[in-house]
Protein backbone atom coordinates (compact mmCIF):
# COMPACT_ATOMS: atom_id res chain seq x y z
CA UNK A 1 0.00 0.00 0.00
CA UNK A 2 1.15 3.59 -0.67
CA UNK A 3 1.56 6.25 1.83
CA UNK A 4 -0.99 8.95 2.06
CA UNK A 5 0.67 12.71 2.23
CA UNK A 6 -1.21 15.45 4.33
CA UNK A 7 -1.17 18.95 2.37
CA UNK A 8 -2.81 21.32 4.72
CA UNK A 9 -6.39 19.75 4.88
CA UNK A 10 -6.11 17.52 1.32
CA UNK A 11 -4.32 14.12 1.28
CA UNK A 12 -2.66 13.23 -1.88
CA UNK A 13 -1.92 9.51 -2.59
CA UNK A 14 0.56 8.34 -5.65
CA UNK A 15 -0.75 5.61 -7.37
CA UNK A 16 1.50 3.66 -10.18
CA UNK A 17 0.22 2.29 -13.22
CA UNK A 18 3.79 0.46 -12.92
CA UNK A 19 7.30 0.73 -14.48
CA UNK A 20 7.77 1.92 -17.86
CA UNK A 21 11.16 2.12 -20.01
CA UNK A 22 11.67 4.62 -22.59
CA UNK A 23 14.47 5.05 -24.77
CA UNK A 24 16.95 7.11 -23.29
CA UNK A 25 17.85 9.05 -26.29
CA UNK A 26 14.05 10.10 -27.30
CA UNK A 27 13.77 10.97 -23.05
CA UNK A 28 16.58 13.57 -23.38
CA UNK A 29 15.93 14.76 -26.59
CA UNK A 30 19.27 16.74 -28.56
CA UNK A 31 21.12 17.05 -25.40
CA UNK A 32 24.51 14.80 -25.78
CA UNK A 33 24.74 11.09 -24.58
CA UNK A 34 28.21 12.12 -22.82
CA UNK A 35 26.05 15.01 -20.48
CA UNK A 36 23.30 13.08 -19.27
CA UNK A 37 24.10 9.58 -19.46
CA UNK A 38 26.53 9.63 -16.54
CA UNK A 39 24.12 11.29 -14.29
CA UNK A 40 21.16 8.63 -14.92
CA UNK A 41 20.60 4.71 -13.48
CA UNK A 42 21.91 2.42 -15.83
CA UNK A 43 20.19 1.17 -19.27
CA UNK A 44 18.88 -1.95 -20.38
CA UNK A 45 20.14 -3.92 -23.26
CA UNK A 46 18.05 -1.92 -25.39
CA UNK A 47 19.59 1.42 -24.35
CA UNK A 48 15.97 2.21 -22.66
CA UNK A 49 15.55 3.83 -18.98
CA UNK A 50 13.73 2.54 -16.18
CA UNK A 51 10.66 4.78 -15.17
CA UNK A 52 7.17 5.37 -13.93
CA UNK A 53 3.76 6.33 -14.89
CA UNK A 54 2.82 8.39 -11.39
CA UNK A 55 -0.49 8.83 -10.98
CA UNK A 56 -2.10 11.23 -8.58
CA UNK A 57 -5.06 10.81 -6.00
CA UNK A 58 -6.52 13.90 -4.00
CA UNK A 59 -8.89 14.26 -1.81
CA UNK A 60 -9.94 17.60 -0.83
CA UNK A 61 -13.29 19.82 -0.42
CA UNK A 62 -15.43 16.34 0.07
CA UNK A 63 -14.16 14.84 -3.61
CA UNK A 64 -11.98 11.95 -4.68
CA UNK A 65 -9.81 13.09 -7.75
CA UNK A 66 -7.93 11.19 -9.83
CA UNK A 67 -5.04 13.07 -12.22
CA UNK A 68 -4.13 10.40 -15.15
CA UNK A 69 -5.32 7.07 -15.35
CA UNK A 70 -1.84 5.58 -17.57
CA UNK A 71 -1.63 3.22 -20.48
CA UNK A 72 -4.41 1.07 -19.02
CA UNK A 73 -5.88 -2.32 -19.54
CA UNK A 74 -7.32 -2.47 -23.49
CA UNK A 75 -3.63 -2.91 -25.31
CA UNK A 76 -4.37 -2.47 -29.07
CA UNK A 77 -2.05 -0.13 -30.65
CA UNK A 78 0.50 1.42 -29.00
CA UNK A 79 4.13 3.41 -29.83
CA UNK A 80 7.17 1.56 -30.47
CA UNK A 81 10.46 1.86 -28.73
CA UNK A 82 8.18 1.21 -25.47
CA UNK A 83 8.40 -1.63 -22.46
CA UNK A 84 4.84 -1.77 -21.44
CA UNK A 85 5.19 -5.16 -20.08
CA UNK A 86 4.30 -4.26 -16.45
CA UNK A 87 1.83 -0.86 -17.55
CA UNK A 88 -1.93 -1.20 -16.97
CA UNK A 89 -1.79 -1.43 -12.68
CA UNK A 90 -3.65 1.47 -11.95
CA UNK A 91 -6.91 -0.36 -11.07
CA UNK A 92 -4.67 -2.51 -8.82
CA UNK A 93 -3.03 0.09 -7.41
CA UNK A 94 -6.44 1.79 -6.45
CA UNK A 95 -8.13 -1.59 -5.20
CA UNK A 96 -5.25 -2.04 -2.59
CA UNK A 97 -5.84 1.09 -0.89
CA UNK A 98 -9.48 0.20 -1.03
CA UNK A 99 -10.53 2.38 -3.51
CA UNK A 100 -12.90 1.31 -6.50
CA UNK A 101 -13.70 2.85 -9.75
CA UNK A 102 -16.83 4.39 -8.69
CA UNK A 103 -15.30 5.85 -5.80
CA UNK A 104 -13.64 8.66 -7.97
CA UNK A 105 -15.86 11.35 -8.64
CA UNK A 106 -13.49 13.62 -11.02
CA UNK A 107 -10.58 12.62 -13.66
CA UNK A 108 -8.16 14.55 -14.95
CA UNK A 109 -6.06 14.45 -18.50
CA UNK A 110 -2.89 16.74 -18.35
CA UNK A 111 -3.20 15.60 -21.76
CA UNK A 112 -4.34 12.53 -24.04
CA UNK A 113 -1.17 10.82 -24.48
CA UNK A 114 -1.88 6.93 -24.85
CA UNK A 115 0.20 6.17 -21.47
CA UNK A 116 -1.66 9.55 -19.41
CA UNK A 117 -4.89 8.47 -20.72
CA UNK A 118 -5.28 5.01 -21.88
CA UNK A 119 -6.97 4.17 -18.46
CA UNK A 120 -10.27 6.57 -18.88
CA UNK A 121 -11.75 3.58 -20.27
CA UNK A 122 -11.71 -0.24 -20.33
CA UNK A 123 -13.54 -2.85 -22.37
CA UNK A 124 -16.71 -4.12 -21.64
CA UNK A 125 -18.77 -6.41 -23.52
CA UNK A 126 -16.72 -5.92 -26.96
CA UNK A 127 -16.70 -1.87 -26.24
CA UNK A 128 -14.54 0.91 -24.76
CA UNK A 129 -16.43 2.55 -21.75
CA UNK A 130 -15.46 4.89 -18.89
CA UNK A 131 -13.59 3.11 -16.67
CA UNK A 132 -14.94 5.69 -14.10
CA UNK A 133 -18.56 5.11 -13.98
CA UNK A 134 -19.82 8.37 -11.80
CA UNK A 135 -17.15 10.86 -12.33
CA UNK A 136 -16.38 14.23 -14.40
CA UNK A 137 -13.47 13.82 -16.77
CA UNK A 138 -11.80 17.25 -17.34
CA UNK A 139 -9.82 17.55 -20.67
CA UNK A 140 -8.11 20.76 -22.32
CA UNK A 141 -10.44 21.61 -24.83
CA UNK A 142 -7.25 22.25 -27.16
CA UNK A 143 -6.09 19.03 -26.65
CA UNK A 144 -9.61 17.47 -27.50
CA UNK A 145 -9.48 18.89 -30.62
CA UNK A 146 -5.77 18.04 -31.38
CA UNK A 147 -6.60 14.57 -30.46
CA UNK A 148 -9.54 14.37 -32.78
CA UNK A 149 -7.58 15.42 -35.23
CA UNK A 150 -4.23 13.67 -35.14
CA UNK A 151 -0.70 14.46 -37.57
CA UNK A 152 1.36 11.71 -38.83
CA UNK A 153 3.64 12.40 -35.58
CA UNK A 154 0.56 11.84 -33.35
CA UNK A 155 -1.57 9.30 -34.59
CA UNK A 156 0.13 6.44 -32.64
CA UNK A 157 -0.42 7.96 -28.84
CA UNK A 158 -3.62 9.63 -29.61
CA UNK A 159 -6.30 6.64 -29.60
CA UNK A 160 -9.56 7.04 -29.85
CA UNK A 161 -10.17 4.54 -27.79
CA UNK A 162 -9.25 6.66 -24.91
CA UNK A 163 -11.07 9.07 -25.10
CA UNK A 164 -14.15 9.26 -27.47
CA UNK A 165 -16.06 6.99 -25.07
CA UNK A 166 -16.22 9.85 -22.67
CA UNK A 167 -18.10 11.96 -24.61
CA UNK A 168 -20.58 8.76 -25.47
CA UNK A 169 -21.30 8.49 -22.19
CA UNK A 170 -21.57 12.22 -21.38
CA UNK A 171 -18.81 12.28 -18.62
CA UNK A 172 -16.53 14.68 -20.31
CA UNK A 173 -16.20 18.08 -19.58
CA UNK A 174 -13.57 20.44 -21.84
CA UNK A 175 -11.53 23.22 -20.04
CA UNK A 176 -10.35 26.70 -21.53
CA UNK A 177 -7.49 28.35 -19.85
CA UNK A 178 -7.00 28.16 -15.77
CA UNK A 179 -9.71 26.01 -14.45
CA UNK A 180 -10.42 25.32 -10.50
CA UNK A 181 -13.41 22.74 -10.02
CA UNK A 182 -12.59 21.85 -6.67
CA UNK A 183 -11.30 24.67 -4.17
CA UNK A 184 -7.63 24.99 -4.12
CA UNK A 185 -7.21 22.24 -7.00
CA UNK A 186 -6.65 23.85 -9.87
CA UNK A 187 -5.45 23.16 -13.82
CA UNK A 188 -3.18 25.64 -15.15
CA UNK A 189 -1.73 25.59 -19.11
CA UNK A 190 1.83 24.32 -19.62
CA UNK A 191 1.87 24.26 -23.13
CA UNK A 192 4.75 22.62 -24.49
CA UNK A 193 5.29 19.07 -24.47
CA UNK A 194 1.64 19.35 -26.38
CA UNK A 195 0.12 22.73 -27.25
CA UNK A 196 -2.55 22.28 -24.55
CA UNK A 197 -0.59 20.39 -21.84
CA UNK A 198 -1.74 21.39 -18.30
CA UNK A 199 -0.11 20.83 -15.24
CA UNK A 200 -2.31 19.99 -11.80
CA UNK A 201 -2.07 22.21 -9.07
CA UNK A 202 -3.42 21.08 -5.08
CA UNK A 203 -2.64 23.91 -2.48
CA UNK A 204 -4.27 24.05 0.70
CA UNK A 205 -3.70 25.99 3.82
CA UNK A 206 -0.64 27.63 2.36
CA UNK A 207 1.10 24.24 1.39
CA UNK A 208 1.37 23.53 -2.38
CA UNK A 209 2.03 20.16 -4.58
CA UNK A 210 2.09 20.43 -8.44
CA UNK A 211 1.74 17.58 -11.09
CA UNK A 212 3.82 18.21 -13.29
CA UNK A 213 2.58 16.08 -16.15
CA UNK A 214 5.31 16.38 -19.17
CA UNK A 215 6.72 19.76 -18.46
CA UNK A 216 10.19 17.67 -17.54
CA UNK A 217 10.15 14.08 -18.04
CA UNK A 218 12.95 13.34 -16.10
CA UNK A 219 13.75 15.87 -12.67
CA UNK A 220 17.18 16.47 -14.74
CA UNK A 221 15.26 18.53 -16.98
CA UNK A 222 14.03 20.63 -14.27
CA UNK A 223 17.81 21.25 -12.94
CA UNK A 224 18.86 21.84 -16.49
CA UNK A 225 16.68 23.84 -18.35
CA UNK A 226 18.04 23.68 -21.71
CA UNK A 227 17.52 20.13 -21.85
CA UNK A 228 14.45 19.30 -23.39
CA UNK A 229 12.94 16.04 -24.51
CA UNK A 230 12.50 14.54 -28.01
CA UNK A 231 8.77 14.15 -27.00
CA UNK A 232 7.32 17.48 -26.75
CA UNK A 233 6.40 19.07 -29.19
CA UNK A 234 7.24 22.85 -28.66
CA UNK A 235 10.60 22.35 -27.44
CA UNK A 236 10.93 26.25 -26.86
CA UNK A 237 7.80 26.74 -25.79
CA UNK A 238 8.43 23.99 -23.06
CA UNK A 239 11.73 25.83 -22.16
CA UNK A 240 10.01 28.95 -21.22
CA UNK A 241 7.11 27.05 -19.76
CA UNK A 242 9.30 24.95 -17.39
CA UNK A 243 11.17 27.90 -16.11
CA UNK A 244 7.57 29.40 -15.10
CA UNK A 245 7.07 26.65 -13.13
CA UNK A 246 10.63 26.28 -11.33
CA UNK A 247 10.64 29.72 -10.45
CA UNK A 248 7.01 28.89 -9.11
CA UNK A 249 7.99 25.93 -7.39
CA UNK A 250 11.57 27.72 -5.38
CA UNK A 251 9.94 30.22 -4.24
CA UNK A 252 6.94 28.44 -2.83
CA UNK A 253 9.25 25.83 -1.97
CA UNK A 254 6.46 23.22 -3.44
CA UNK A 255 6.21 19.84 -3.72
CA UNK A 256 6.45 17.81 -7.20
CA UNK A 257 5.34 14.96 -9.09
CA UNK A 258 7.56 13.84 -11.85
CA UNK A 259 5.01 11.40 -13.31
CA UNK A 260 7.59 9.02 -15.57
CA UNK A 261 10.19 9.55 -12.35
CA UNK A 262 10.79 5.98 -10.93
CA UNK A 263 7.96 5.37 -8.31
CA UNK A 264 6.64 7.34 -6.12
CA UNK A 265 8.42 10.61 -8.24
CA UNK A 266 7.99 13.00 -5.29
CA UNK A 267 10.15 15.49 -4.31
CA UNK A 268 11.61 19.51 -4.01
CA UNK A 269 13.81 21.54 -5.54
CA UNK A 270 16.59 23.37 -4.20
CA UNK A 271 19.07 26.32 -4.57
CA UNK A 272 22.48 25.04 -3.98
CA UNK A 273 25.74 27.18 -4.55
CA UNK A 274 22.69 28.96 -7.48
CA UNK A 275 22.09 25.65 -8.93
CA UNK A 276 19.15 23.68 -9.18
CA UNK A 277 19.20 20.45 -7.21
CA UNK A 278 16.59 17.61 -7.39
CA UNK A 279 15.76 15.98 -3.83
CA UNK A 280 13.56 13.43 -3.64
CA UNK A 281 11.50 13.17 -0.76
CA UNK A 282 12.79 11.53 2.11
CA UNK A 283 15.80 11.17 -0.14
CA UNK A 284 19.26 12.49 -1.11
CA UNK A 285 19.54 15.00 -3.26
CA UNK A 286 20.64 14.67 -7.24
CA UNK A 287 24.62 15.09 -8.05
Amino acid sequence: MGRWLRLGAAELLIVSDGPIAFDAGALFGVTPRVLWEPLVGPLDEHHRLQSGINCLLVRMGGKTILVETGVGTKGGRRPAGLDLQRTGRLLQSLAEEGIMPQDIDIVINTHLHFDHAGGNTVWEEGRPVPTFPRATYLIPKGEWEEAQHPNERTRATYLAENFEPLLDARQVELVEGEAEPVQGLRLVPAPGHTAHHMVVEVESEGELAIYIGEVAQHPLLLERVAWVSAFDVLPLVSIETKKRLIERALERRALLVVVHAPYPGLGHLFLEEGRRRWQPLGGEMSS
